[in-house]
């Protein structure tokens, strides 16, 4: 496997108009202690990844429209040849956000829906009306012809939507509808009893197997859910024929599970290169080094490449090249990166 940086998330802000209970960052309106970065700082960033690789970089928050920098980091991005993205909960996107889009060159927005219904969505974001301002903002990139695509958090509160949300969302005109399993970091480390337990988890990665097969309009996978793919394999060997899956050109692929310091990375507000969103381990930080130095020399991404390290069922384990099981997840629950995924029941053989 080579280790590309292929996709960077980055928190351009911490601050947020929304209080979801399960925010990986906390953020709040307004942060005390993770001020935003400048724009000149913004653009050195930039410059410094773009001499390095030539990755996907999504700018993501805390709520990314809050700054109001924020097209002229994705201009300068776009201009240097960088394909930009952005990561928004949807409820201050208006005609003139739209502009900025498509004047700025982003490529692809994602936008998060938690829930089929108002009720329960904006009880997972805990904002009323948040639901219906996705919806809003759905409807504008529609009219702009901006693609888009949505992302669905769980938590046992609204486990059994996923169903209704899918529906939902293939009516919508997204291009993608990725299903996350949340990993308890930042506020989620509130909500742990509300964590899918292990024994209905695979239930619903094997939901998402038999839908997927079914699906031919919309690029649908699951996220920090690595034993999906090892269920993809075991399903299509009982099933005796190879599964196909559908690659978006702004994703990472999906060949692998988690991809944490190995194809992507988190940039925080505050500069600290993280393996992803959800894991609150620094490898380093942009202010003090180059990102090539972090990525390619960095302890942290070094050990979480070396699958041979990995601890518990997850180092015996025959799926590990494909699953890996989530680090962050693994981190959150036992403090040990490298331990076994804490919501994985399979017995290697």
């Amino acid at each position: 496997m080579d280790f590309e940086p292929k996709w960077i998330a980055w928190e351009t802000t911490r601050r947020c108009n929304l209080k979801c209970v399960h925010c990986r960052s906390s953020s709040e309106l307004e942060v005390n202690g993770h001020p935003d970065f400048s724009l000149d700082e913004a653009q050195r960033v930039l410059d410094d990844i773009h001499s390095y690789a030539d990755p996907v970089i999504v700018l993501s928050g805390g709520e990314p429209l809050l700054r109001d920098d924020i097209f002229d980091i994705a201009t300068y991005g776009t201009g240097l040849g960088l394909r930009m993205c952005m990561a928004t909960n949807g409820t201050l996107v208006n005609q003139e956000v739209c502009k900025g889009i498509k004047d700025s060159g982003v490529k692809m927005v994602s936008l998060s829906l938690d829930g089929a219904s108002a009720a329960i969505h904006d009880d997972f974001r805990n904002q009323p009306g948040a639901f219906d301002g996705t919806m809003d903002a759905i409807k504008l990139f529609n009219e702009h012809g901006i693609p888009f695509l949505i992302n669905s958090s769980f938590t046992k509160r609204n486990q059994k939507e996923a169903p209704k949300i899918y529906e939902l969302v293939k009516g919508l005109g997204a291009t993608a509808w990725y299903l996350f399993m949340i990993v308890p970091t930042g506020r989620g480390e509130e909500i742990m009893e509300e964590l899918i337990p292990e024994s209905e988890y695979e239930d619903m990665l094997n939901w998402h197997y038999d839908m997927e097969k079914g699906e031919s309009d919309m690029l649908v996978r699951p996220t920090c859910a690595p034993q999906y793919y090892r269920i993809v394999l075991q399903r299509a060997k009982e099933e005796g024929k190879k599964f196909q899956r559908r690659n978006l050109k702004f994703s990472t692929g999906g060949s692998k599970g988690c991809l944490a310091g190995q194809l992507i990375c988190l940039i925080d507000v505050d500069g600290n290169v993280l393996p992803c969103s959800y894991f609150p381990k620094a490898a380093g930080n942009i202010r003090e080094q180059s990102f090539q130095d972090i990525w390619e020399n960095s302890k942290l991404f070094l050990e979480l490449r070396d699958f041979k390290s990995y601890k518990g069922t997850c180092g015996r384990c025959e799926y590990v090249n494909v699953c890996g099981g989530c680090r962050a997840r693994a981190y959150a629950m036992s403090g040990d990166y490298l331990a076994q995924e804490p919501f994985c029941s399979y017995q290697p053989k």
